[in-house]
C-alpha cells in the first residue's frame, strides 16, 4: 500500500474504478426516481428523496470498496475524497451541459439549497466518507 495519494498508475485505477460504479449507482438512483416515485411526487420532492437515497447508497459502495481497499492515512482518505467529488461536479457539468444540452444555469441551479435544491449533500458527503469510514476503522 502506498504512503501518499501521489501514487502510481497501478495504485490509481482502484479510486478511479470505484468512482466509475459510483457513477453507475448514481444512474440507477436516479433512474429508480425517474421510473418510481417521481411520478407521484413533486420535481423538488423527488429530488430529495432522490439526494437521501444516493448519500444513502453511495456511502454503500464506498464503505464497501474502503473494506477491500482502505486508505493509507487520513490525509489519503482526503484526498481520494476530494478526487471523487472533483469527477463527479466535472463529469455532471460536461456530460449534462454537453451530451444533455442542459444550461450553465440549469446546472448551477442544482446547488440553489434556498430553493431547496439540496445535491451539494451528495457531493459533501462523497467528498468526506472516505475519511469518515477511515476514522470509524481506526477506531474499530
Amino acid at each position: 500500500m502506498p504512503t501518499s495519494f501521489a501514487m502510481d498508475a497501478s495504485g490509481a485505477w482502484k479510486y478511479l474504478a470505484a468512482w466509475f460504479v459510483m457513477l453507475l449507482v448514481s444512474i440507477a438512483n436516479g433512474a429508480a426516481r425517474d421510473l418510481s416515485y417521481g411520478k407521484y411526487m413533486s420535481e423538488l420532492a423527488a429530488h430529495q428523496v432522490s439526494t437521501a437515497t444516493s448519500v444513502l447508497s453511495l456511502g454503500a459502495v464506498i464503505w464497501v470498496f474502503l473494506r477491500f481497499y482502505p486508505p493509507c492515512s487520513a490525509r489519503h482518505a482526503i484526498t481520494i475524497g476530494l478526487a471523487w467529488a472533483a469527477l463527479t461536479v466535472a463529469f455532471e457539468f460536461l456530460f449534462f451541459h454537453f451530451i444533455g444540452g442542459h444550461s450553465w444555469s440549469e446546472l448551477l441551479a442544482n446547488y440553489n439549497i434556498f430553493e431547496g435544491r439540496v445535491w451539494v449533500v451528495v457531493l459533501l458527503w462523497v467528498a468526506v466518507a472516505p475519511y469518515v469510514f477511515f476514522r470509524f476503522r481506526c477506531l474499530a
